[in-house]
């Protein structure tokens, strides 16, 4: 903003009325609500810091930061550490980081896609055979009397991008759905299944009740905007995520059905049904699929959801501070890694709340197609905390990714129009491997070391 006076202005306009102030469902597409007008509750935990005291007056967002600081260890710099991350982006090392899983992977996916012979050498079809071979033996393997997959090893090898056949055993294995243990998978499976549909059975039937129907009716009016539409407009499939999201909420209240939650069902349903089919789920008709399949299928998305969310549901809990911490991080991270961006977004007038927002309470999902998240999430599970601390790397990266246009737009309005329509509808695995190999080198130059994101 240009001045201090118009940041105010923007937290604190309409209070009354932000999305979430008294509602059961709020609303994912505006800011959420903003912790401060609740002091009384936050005055005990708050603590002064009279070091950071500045001549400038702080918007209402940094007050909620300074409430918040434990949220970030505060130590002495490493000035090695600060060194190396202050450089420039080495397009170079990442090129070479992401050459490797390029070449096993969008090449192998291409050559499925065209059917036709293509031209690579015996080394490369040997790694690519290799990759795909070494992930789907790993799943698969026994180690020892205990017969257990080796879960590290399996997450080392899912990195760089899963085989398509062994991706729905793979997802479950990495979200702590199924067990290690290959013998107890099948039980695991069919207990999971179970307790599943007596959910259903014990609370579906409440949707409609008073107190429950402003989250049936929000799912409801939410899941018909989703995408892709070919696949979410088909009647089977909507009454699938009806169940899945409306159990959820029933059995988290703390934070109850929120905007945002809708999409996060939709990757583990694709990579499922794709189990059963050989094409693309988006020209198929999954209510030709067995009864039984589907059942299965609808069970394990919500077993699976519910695993991610567990590691980041404080993005949806009232108020959602999870995201408002990840976009203040996402905001200084920037500030240190490409600053001509960073000055360029605050003389425009652009906050970050105002695109990156979307990007933390989504996952991305809004801006990339879904081909390119099911590829991304094939790393977030492989990565410790990789939906909750990696996406954030990620998203830095992917703000870079744009420098060029976005330095080419001059106003609030050109800036805004990009940042909400960026042109990614013909990504592939090639542009997301890249992705992914910045977002590594930011993560390694500045995870550890959390006082590098301060000025």
């Amino acid at each position: 903003m240009s001045s201090d006076g118009g940041k105010k202005q923007f937290w604190k306009r309409n209070v009354s009325k932000v999305p979430g102030s008294i509602q059961h469902v709020y609303g994912a597409q505006h800011p959420p609500l903003d912790p401060l007008l609740h002091t009384n509750l936050l005055k005990a935990n708050s603590k002064p810091n009279s070091a950071s005291v500045r001549a400038k007056k702080v918007t209402t967002f940094q007050e909620f930061e300074n409430i918040t600081s434990d949220a970030w260890d505060v130590g002495d710099d490493d000035d090695d550490l600060l060194a190396m991350a202050t450089q420039n982006l080495n397009t170079d090392v990442v090129m070479e980081t992401a050459n490797k899983v390029i070449q096993i992977h969008s090449t192998l996916q291409e050559q499925k896609q065209q059917n036709k012979p293509m031209e690579t050498s015996g080394e490369q079809l040997d790694d690519m055979e290799q990759a795909d071979n070494s992930v789907e033996n790993t799943v698969k393997s026994n180690s020892g009397s205990e017969f257990d997959t080796s879960t590290e090893e399996l997450r080392k090898l899912s990195w760089s991008g899963i085989p398509r056949q062994v991706r729905p055993i793979t997802w479950k294995l990495l979200s702590g759905y199924l067990p290690a243990n290959v013998e107890r998978r099948e039980s695991t499976l069919q207990r999971k299944r179970t307790e599943y549909f007596a959910f259903i059975e014990q609370y579906y039937d409440s949707r409609n009740d008073e107190h429950h129907q402003d989250t049936y009716r929000q799912i409801a009016i939410d899941i018909p905007r989703m995408t892709p539409e070919s696949l979410i407009l088909q009647p089977k499939v909507r009454e699938i995520f009806e169940r899945i999201l409306f159990i959820w909420a029933i059995r988290h209240p703390a934070s109850g059905y929120v905007q945002g939650i809708n999409d996060l069902v939709t990757p583990f349903f694709v990579v499922f049904v794709f189990e059963y089919i050989e094409g693309e789920v988006e020209n198929f008709d999954v209510s030709s699929l067995p009864d039984e399949v589907l059942q299965n299928i609808e069970a394990d998305s919500f077993w699976c959801m519910s695993k991610l969310l567990d590691g980041i549901q404080d993005n949806y809990t009232f108020a959602q501070p999870g995201i408002q911490r990840k976009v203040k991080a996402l905001q200084e991270l920037v500030s240190r890694i490409d600053e001509q961006v960073h000055k360029h977004l605050h003389q425009a007038e652009v906050e970050y709340l105002q695109f990156a927002f979307r990007w933390m309470n989504n996952l991305l999902m809004r801006e990339l197609p879904l081909r390119c998240t099911i590829r991304l999430w094939d790393t977030y599970q492989s990565e410790p905390e990789g939906f909750s601390h990696f996406h954030l790397y990620v998203c830095a990266a992917f703000l870079i990714r744009w420098r060029k246009e976005l330095l080419e737009e001059k106003d609030f309005q050109g800036l805004m129009i990009l940042l909400q329509n960026l042109p990614t509808m013909h990504w592939g695995n090639e542009e997301i491997s890249i992705l992914l190999a910045e977002a590594y080198r930011l993560k390694y130059a500045f995870a550890d070391a959390p006082n590098h994101y301060k000025r």
